[in-house]
């Protein structure tokens, strides 16, 4: 199992972090979904806020930036199948967004970052959190993946 990724930063945040360090956090969802053998494609765009909260508005209806949008690639099983690889989808994510977070929930950058990044991957995966039963589910394949990296469980409280 392997994972392909493909990088497009736009935003001027200077703490983006490396693309080897999202290749491990996307390599690390995926080896917990316990996956097939076919290798992975996911493309991500680090954004501003302004990008951000047009496509919130658009694909959502919130009028606001927001941390990570997941657009999954929804393709049917029968052409996944024939595929080499499986595309998963894309991730959109608003560095300032997630800067602000860190600092306000007082998280280290890389760690909220790798959050935004597995939560997005899980969205793409057909994980989702709109009931609570789903919630519980989503939340605890984040922290089972986080506590692979050494990274605290980011919804507890200090």
């Amino acid at each position: 199992m392997s994972a392909m990724l493909e990088v497009d930063n736009v935003s001027t945040c200077s703490s983006i972090p490396i693309e080897d360090q999202f290749q491990q956090w996307i390599r690390s969802t995926i080896a917990a979904l316990n996956s097939s053998d076919k290798q992975r494609h996911i493309a991500i765009r680090i954004v501003d806020e302004h990008e951000s909260a047009q496509l919130n508005k658009e694909y959502r209806g919130k009028d606001k930036p927001t941390n990570v949008l997941s657009f999954p690639s929804n393709l049917p099983a029968d052409l996944l199948a024939q595929l080499p690889d499986h595309p998963m989808g894309d991730l959109v994510i608003c560095a300032s967004v997630v800067e602000q977070e860190a600092q306000a929930q007082q998280k280290e950058l890389d760690s909220h970052w790798a959050h935004m990044v597995i939560h997005g991957t899980l969205h793409l995966a057909g994980y989702d959190h709109q009931i609570d039963a789903e919630a519980e589910i989503m939340e605890s394949l984040e922290i089972q993946i986080l506590s692979t990296l050494h990274i605290d469980d980011p919804y507890q409280i200090n």
